[in-house]
């Protein structure tokens, strides 16, 4: 089930919309300000992000520029007014994958999710119980530490992770300091997962902080998996 962020003022709007996204199985999170947008499309998770472009607090535009800023890569199609024909340039150009004018259809909109969502199709399969990462018809044995990294970077999709949280959170707080051993782990695990390792699409690197994983780019399966 893929899931939305819907940013939609108009609160009529937003009924309707999420009342018939959910009737297309997708799993609906709504914000009615910018402010709120903001924080939930900064927590990751999304599949894709559909932002009115007026909003109070902070318009569609300003929550685009901020998660594009973090280097979160979301699907995002902006809600724009009829002949707003700047809106729609100024959107592309912060980053925007789409627009559709305000009134749409339901059809429209929906066809232009799906476009998308097959767009942004993960790069890498993942199953948890066999312990093998496979891209296309290459498959790799993973070890249960290189899964625990992936697992960990999922749940936080789109998110930066500090090296301290990571070691804590999967090792021990007795592990803090040795954060050259993550290091090395993730060394060996874009050299199974990435096209160029040392140029990584999946598993991207925050100078200064830690890694982050790219949204879209994994898909889990079996044990504790999708």
């Amino acid at each position: 089930m893929s899931r939305l962020l819907l940013v939609e003022d108009d609160a009529s709007m937003a009924k309707g919309l999420t009342y018939n996204l959910e009737a297309e199985g997708y799993d609906v999170v709504v914000c009615t300000d910018g402010e709120a947008g903001l924080r939930e499309a900064r927590k990751g998770g999304f599949d894709l992000l559909l932002l009115d472009v007026m909003l109070p607090q902070k318009s569609g535009f300003d929550i685009l520029k901020r998660v594009r800023a973090d280097g979160n890569e979301t699907p995002v199609i902006l809600l724009t007014a009829r002949g707003a024909e700047m809106d729609k340039i100024t959107g592309l150009k912060l980053g925007a994958d789409d627009y559709v004018t305000k009134p749409f259809s339901l059809g429209e909109l929906l066809a232009r999710i799906g476009t998308r969502l097959r767009h942004a199709q993960p790069d890498l399969e993942v199953d948890l119980a066999s312990l093998t990462a496979r891209r296309g018809v290459r498959e790799s044995r993973l070890t249960p530490t290189e899964v625990d990294i992936l697992r960990f970077l999922h749940a936080r999709e789109g998110q930066a992770v500090k090296r301290e949280e990571m070691l804590q959170e999967m090792w021990g707080v007795q592990h803090v300091a040795e954060t050259r051993t993550l290091d090395n782990h993730v060394a060996r695990l874009r050299r199974k997962i990435e096209l160029d390792a040392k140029n990584p699409t999946v598993v991207l690197t925050v100078p200064g902080v830690g890694y982050r994983l790219a949204p879209g780019k994994i898909a889990l399966q079996g044990r504790d998996g999708a």
